[in-house]
Parts: C-alpha cells; structure tokens; sequence
C-alpha cells in the first residue's frame, strides 16, 4: 500500500451512531455523577410488545438509514444488513477468525497479489437466482463506482485492487476519480473469481468478510454504468432489498420497525426462528423502556441499556472463558428479572488526541501523569471498559492480551493504573511553569457524549496542582473533526473501531505524515512531527509497509515496527490512550444466543439462535 493509500481509510465514529460494517466512535455510552440505575423510569411505560410469532427474536434498534450494503455506514442499519446478505466471507459470531461465506475456498499466486476465489454451488438470492461469480463483480464493482458507495476505499485503497484512474473536473477543479470497469476483479467462470491487487495486502481475506462486499444480484440498480437497474436505488435500498442472507428482508419502517423472516433455502444453517423484529427508535429513554422496563425485547446491548441507567453493582460475573468474555448475569431489572451478561473489550481504542504544536510536550506528559486509566473507567464509565496504554486494542497486539499487559506494566512511562500528580507538576515546573506562570488548554469533546465531559473534569481538576488550566468544551461530533482537520483543536477525543482486526489499522493514525492538518485528509489532528520520537514512528511505519505480505516473516517484522510505534507515541504523548470499550449483551433465559466476539455484536447473524417460552 503506498502512504496516499491511507488517506481514505479514516473511520471516525460518533459515539451515538455507529459504523458501518462495524459500529460508531463507538459508543461512548452516557453517564452521569449520580449512580442512576434501571431503577430509574420514565415515561412510555406499556408499550406494547410486537404483533410477530413466539418464535421470532424480538430486539430494538435506532433509526437506520439504508439497507444497501454500500451505502451503510451505521450499526443500525449493519445489524439487519448483515442478516439480510452474504460476503465470501465472514466473521463467525463476531469473532475475527474469518471463514469461508459463500466462498468455499481460495488460493493464493505467489507474490500474494493474486486471489483466486472459489465459490459454493447452488447458493440462491432471495428471489431465486442462484448466486455466481459475475454477481459479485457487479457487487465488488458497485462498491468502487457508485455514487451511493460509501466504502469504495475499502476495495480500491484499504485491499488496493488494481484498478485505473481518470481525471475529472468537480467544482471547476480537476481531480482525479476511479475510472469505471477498470478493476482487476473478474469471474473466470460462474463460480470462480480472480481479483488482483497493486500490492500484497495481509488483511485481504478478513476485509472480504464485511457486508460492504456482500453478494447482489447482478444489475439489480442501475446506479453504475452498463446496468439500467431492475429497480430504483430507492427501491432496493428501503423496500426490496435482495441478498443471499439467512433472512429475507420483510417490511422497514423508519423510527417504527424493522422485520426479517427465515429463508427456507439458505445455503448454510437454515434459521431455527421464524424472523427478527426490531423496534426502532431515535429516543434513548424509549428504547430502554420498551427493551428493558417492559421486557419487550429478547436481548439489548450496552447501547440500549445506557450508561446513566446501568448499574455495575448489579452484575456478576460468574466466569471468564478462553476468549477473555465476561459471563454471567445483571440485575434485577426493574421487572424484577434478572438476564443472562456477556461483556467482552471488543476491538476499539479510545484516547485523547493532542494537536503538539498547540500543546506544549510538558503540558502533554504532565496529562499522562495526572490521567489514571483504571480510575477513568470505574468512575466515568462505570467498569465498562478496560485501562488501555496501547493504542492497539490487546486482541490484536503482537503476542495477544498477555504481552500487551505485560509491556504496559514494565514499560509505561506515566503510571500503570495510578496517577503520579508529583511527576505532573515536576515535569511542569522543569519546563518553567509555576503559580503565576499556568499552560492553557483546551479540552474539545462531542456534546452527544455525557461520559467524556465527565472524564475531561475529573482530568481538569488533577492538572490544577500541575500548573495546567485547562478548560472543557463541547461541540457537535462534525464540527470537532471539521475542526480538527483544519489544525483547529488542542487536545479531543475521539476512538477508533477496527476495519480489519490488526494492528497497521490502528496505528496508521499515528504515522506523523498523515497526522499534518495542513495537508488535505489527515488521518489525525496530531501535526506530529520534528522530534526523534516522531522520526521513529515513521521509520516504523514504513517497516509495516514495506512488509504486507501474509508469511511469518513479514508478520514479525511488521509486529516489531508496531511495538516502536507505540514506545514513540509514549515518549511525545502525542495521543494519550484512554480505554478500550466493553461491548456488553443483556438477555432473558429464554434466549439461546451464541456469545459475540471480538468484531462485535453487530457482525453477529442470528440463524443459529433459539427462542424459547418467554415468560
């Protein structure tokens, strides 16, 4: 991949929404100083449950915004996307141990830049076409080329599939643009796909598992060119989409519901229920009255029984299991039930971001001294989380959870799981700074959020005695990156969910080059840059890419360039790492759910839950 690659690959998520293929800035639940639990209760109590059968798996959801897999770029609409279509591959669960989808093998040329793709026979569309190579070129091709995509950079940049280019003059301005049907991906014949790309890509079979490159059947919108559609993009993306899912798609109202039924020929494990309904809501407190309080729903997730309604005394985990999963129960609910508790530190980091030629390097350490990560997650985010000092989530670091703890422990310059407020201040008075002499900052964080200005004070009030006074602001989540591309931020939050499940995903964002806001489409808003520690961060991403293939050898290579990564960003503190989140499940004994891993709940298909008698 060449270093222009990663301008596209940005994924900034709000924490209220959620991403695409993946989920949002993941989800920074609200919180606030009281210890409001489910106990709290609000109006909408009696709403009804569905009009559906016993034996449909009955959820609630926030408002979507599409069902076509191109376009989706919220968890809303991924949940039903990924029930509805299938890729070649995909993560089962949500665990990141990619398996074959509808692809039932590949092979590999040589130089790894040739994929050779091998499909199942007889898998059927939900209208009855069977599902062949040449649909998938069409699928892979609406990806690159259509105005309604908004994952192109995932098949033209982060995989880099040969493809061609052309110029173009937008807003009086030439730039340069994909040129249609100029990708290297071709059927050989009905069940055989070749795609070749620029340069060896260790990551590509796991990128092939997101829903962006699921199967559609050839021509079915007219929105590229050579196809007049056999409906509109409307038409497809809102009321008749048509994949290859375990689920067909139903009927979608917006803010009212969603429903998905069994789909009889599936390829793989038939549906043991009828369908998934979800009732659909933009209102917070709706959602969680009518999932939680009223028991209309099988299963929530972390998002819908909110941080500010959510009691960590309520939770006991009775059992840790091999993936690092939480399990056990919560509550009692205000029904007065207790349901089943999954909690997993999925693949996400969260951090506060420095802009370093507005912040001074002291006034930066001295935040990493004062900032005590165990405290932030029990107090702020109430134990749902985990201390990060890596920006690289600890399923993915080289060696795992074991080595990532093991050199944060022995390594961290700041204070393991303390705040060193003595360090703070010595490190602020060596720079010149005293009483009379304060270093002003300020602190940007999105105002959806009510957990990161909680966390900003609780910083805010130990960096007073370290001479730093600094102020805490909230703005909407598009003007803090409108103003962070421009250079226009001091020190914000923000995260980052996995687009593909290693390392080189995360700290891309930490390659100074692309951390310069005076360059079109910084990955960050660090302007890091002229210190040694800088210089070593680069050098080592150029390790990672001069290294893409997927052997041994490239793999160790890259694994000790990500290690220097991380040591440079420790010593210029140019992004403080802060936590990564728990993704938490609540569900009622009557559901038999498998657990999710470590991409999410949201890549998790339901054919293989079971609903028993509800009580």
């Amino acid at each position: 991949m060449t270093d222009t690659d990663n301008l596209n690959r940005r994924r900034f998520l709000q924490a209220t929404g959620g991403a695409a293929s993946a989920v949002a800035l993941a989800g920074c639940t609200g919180t606030s100083d009281n210890n409001d639990s489910d106990e709290t209760q609000n109006e909408n109590k009696g709403q009804d449950a569905p009009d559906v059968g016993n034996n449909y798996l009955r959820l609630v959801n926030s408002t979507m915004s599409t069902l076509d897999p191109v376009k989706a770029t919220d968890t809303a609409s991924g949940q039903v996307i990924q029930q509805v279509f299938d890729a070649l591959m995909n993560y089962p669960n949500g665990t990141i141990d990619v398996k074959g989808q509808i692809a039932k093998g590949y092979e590999t040329s040589e130089d790894f830049k040739t994929y050779t793709i091998n499909l199942k026979e007889g898998v059927k569309f939900h209208n009855g076409d069977e599902v062949t190579a040449q649909d998938f070129v069409y699928s892979f091709e609406r990806l690159a080329q259509s105005d309604n995509s908004r994952r192109a950079y995932f098949i033209l940049d982060s995989i880099g599939v040969k493809h061609e280019k052309e110029t173009v003059t937008k807003d009086g301005e030439e730039t340069e643009v994909y040129k249609p049907d100029s990708m290297a991906v071709t059927a050989k014949d009905d069940y055989t796909i070749e795609m070749q790309l620029k340069e060896p890509f260790h990551a590509t079979i796991e990128m092939l598992a997101y829903t962006s490159f699921a199967a559609v059947p050839e021509g079915i919108v007219g929105d590229i060119e050579g196809y007049e559609g056999e409906m509109s993009h409307k038409k497809f993306s809102t009321k008749n989409p048509v994949g290859a899912g375990p689920f067909k798609f139903d009927k979608w109202e917006s803010n009212t519901e969603a429903k998905v039924s069994k789909y009889e020929d599936y390829h793989g494990s038939t549906a043991n229920i009828d369908g998934v309904h979800w009732n659909i809501s933009s209102n917070s407190d709706a959602i969680y009255n009518y999932g939680v309080v009223n028991q209309n729903a099988d299963m929530v997730t972390n998002e819908q029984l909110p941080t500010a309604k959510y009691n960590p005394n309520k939770v006991n985990v009775e059992k840790t299991d091999d993936l690092g999963r939480k399990v056990g129960t919560y509550g009692p609910t205000k029904s007065d039930k207790k349901m089943d508790y999954t909690g997993f530190a999925t693949i996400n980091a969260f951090y506060i971001g420095f802009n370093t030629d507005a912040v001074p390097k002291p006034v930066r350490k001295a935040a990493a001294y004062a900032l005590n990560q165990e405290q932030a997650v029990d107090k702020v985010f109430k134990g749902r989380g985990e201390s990060s000092y890596h920006f690289t989530p600890p399923s993915i670091y080289p060696g795992g959870a074991p080595e990532y703890t093991k050199h944060a422990k022995e390594n961290y310059p700041y204070g393991y799981d303390e705040a060193k407020l003595d360090k703070a201040k010595e490190v602020m008075e060596e720079a010149g700074y005293g009483p009379d002499n304060k270093a002003k900052v300020t602190f940007t964080v999105y105002e959806s959020s009510d957990t990161w200005p909680e966390l900003a004070k609780l910083l805010r009030d130990k960096l007073t005695s370290a001479h730093v006074d600094m102020s805490v602001e909230k703005a909407p989540f598009s003007t803090l990156l409108k103003r962070g591309r421009n250079g226009n931020l001091e020190a914000y939050s923000l995260g980052w969910i996995m687009d593909w499940p290693a390392p080189d995903n995360f700290l891309q964002l930490l390659y100074p080059p692309m951390t310069d806001t005076s360059k079109d489409a910084p990955v960050s808003y660090l302007n890091w840059s002229e210190t040694d520690a800088a210089e070593n961060a680069t050098k080592a991403w150029e390790t990672v890419q001069n290294n893409p293939k997927p052997t041994d050898a490239a793999e160790k290579k890259r694994n000790e360039a990500y290690i220097t990564m991380e040591e440079a960003n420790w010593e210029d503190v140019a992004m403080l790492p802060t936590y990564h989140r728990m993704d938490e499940r609540f569900k009622y004994k009557w559901v038999d759910c498998p657990r999710f891993g470590g991409a999410g709940f949201s890549r998790q298909m339901f054919n293989n839950v079971k609903i028993g008698e509800r009580e």
